[in-house]
């Protein structure tokens, strides 16, 4: 979300073999459908204007011979680059400079379709719209990204703002402004979500705003996070980190604190371990799920999220590959693939590749490897950053980068190059 970008150079592809395969129902990622031909149709779909989407369509198209169409839908007309309302949500943007019209992929010969996905068949690989407009495709890629649930959390819509949206991030900031004393709580209602990150980056940006505003000393800042600590998944070094990061900076830190409900009229949080927090300004990630398109498709498997290979993300189903956030890749550690912007553009370069050596020959197969990267924004023209390899045996190997201005101006480039060379 907010501050996983995507970056070209963190996500390396290698050659795959080939191997054989056989008829199956499971969901195991390592079991599925493969007898089944894929026909040559000249139509490939792309689900989601996200990262994941507008990397898949650029590379088919740029793979592709113009007789074969490639189409991307999605229900919003212009692509948000949500790595940047973190700056946002502190008054350091504004909406018009993080947003781009999709209708500009047209100018690459990409078909784009404004509408809301009512009901994929993932057997036929045919989508339909709302209003029931149905499209079939020989290749579908569904990268729909995660649904925010607000509702799943009592009164979490009323008391406060999901920093992940924009009308939220901006709601946030506009309160932001006139707040000169008191609680400002940063929660995280569930313990896996996008960009692990950026619940963090939130209250440290908070914490820089209002110590150039004078009057840090008045405001206390609090997160509570259902996890039990910051990034787990790049390991204890990155969480530890993190974790000082936070204790420099005078912000107070509730791991493990798991939200029931909330209440506007009190400004209180009740959770489960039965604490409760008052707060005077809230901002928060909630719940995510698949979108109800995917949910009622047969993609999810038991984990909540479409299974897929970990290494070429195709679904059970011959010819469907899920990516970004909606899919769920087990690690070993027991934990899956964080979603973040790094690894769905890893995963888009790597499908689009694969379908365009499927329908061309061109090319050798590829893999994903798990490799990606993520800046850690810490406020007054800093970000630290951390990166390595997430498929590595028997844990993943990250290595951490502390924050600097240089950092913090790469994230600022990637900024810019996406938002005027992506779109």
């Amino acid at each position: 979300m907010p501050s996983c970008a995507t970056r070209p150079v963190a996500v390396r592809s290698t050659s795959s073999p080939s191997g054989p395969g056989g008829r199956t129902k499971c969901w195991s990622s390592e079991c599925r459908i493969r007898e089944a031909p894929v026909p040559d149709a000249r139509t490939v779909i792309v689900l989601g204007g996200g990262v994941g989407g507008v990397i898949a369509a650029r590379e088919l198209r740029r793979g592709l011979p113009r007789p074969h169409h490639v189409v991307l839908v999605d229900r919003e007309r212009l692509h948000l680059f949500a790595p940047s309302l973190l700056w946002l949500m502190v008054g350091r943007r504004e909406a018009a400079a993080i947003q781009r019209p999709l209708a500009r992929l047209e100018r690459k010969g990409i078909d784009v379709r404004i509408g809301e996905v009512e009901r994929i068949d993932p057997v036929a690989r045919r989508v339909t719209l709302a209003g029931g407009k149905t499209l079939d495709a020989g290749y579908l890629v569904v990268s729909l990204g995660a649904e925010l649930d607000t509702a799943a959390i009592p009164g979490l819509s009323q008391a406060g703002h999901n920093f992940y949206t924009l009308p939220g991030a901006e709601a946030f900031r506009d309160a932001l402004a006139t707040l000169r004393a008191g609680r400002i709580v940063v929660m995280t209602a569930a313990p896996a979500y996008k960009c692990p990150a950026a619940p963090y980056e939130a209250a440290m940006l908070v914490d820089a705003f209002c110590r150039k505003r004078g009057h840090r000393d008045a405001v206390q800042i609090d997160v509570y996070a259902a996890e039990p600590a910051p990034m787990g998944v790049a390991g204890p070094e990155v969480s530890g980190a993190v974790k000082r990061l936070l204790a420099d900076k005078g912000i107070a830190y509730h791991p493990e604190h798991q939200v029931t409900a909330a209440d506007a009229t009190t400004r209180r949080l009740s959770f489960a371990n039965g604490a409760v927090a008052e707060f005077d300004l809230l901002a928060y990630v909630p719940p995510h799920r698949p979108p109800r398109a995917v949910r009622d498709s047969g993609l999810v498997a038991e984990s909540g999220w479409v299974s897929v290979d970990r290494h070429t993300l195709e679904t059970r189903f011959p010819g469907v590959y899920a990516i970004g956030d909606i899919v769920s890749i087990p690690l070993t550690l027991g934990k899956p693939l964080p979603k973040a912007g790094v690894f769905a553009h890893g995963e888009a370069e790597i499908v689009a590749k694969n379908i365009v050596h499927a329908i061309t020959g061109a090319g050798t197969p590829r893999r994903f490897n798990g490799h990606g990267e993520c800046f850690i924004e810490i406020g007054d023209g800093k970000a630290g950053w951390g990166g390595g390899n997430f498929y590595a045996e028997p844990k993943p190997e990250v290595t951490l980068r502390m924050p600097s201005w240089r950092s913090h101006m790469s994230k600022v480039l990637l900024e810019k190059s996406w938002l005027y060379t992506k779109l």
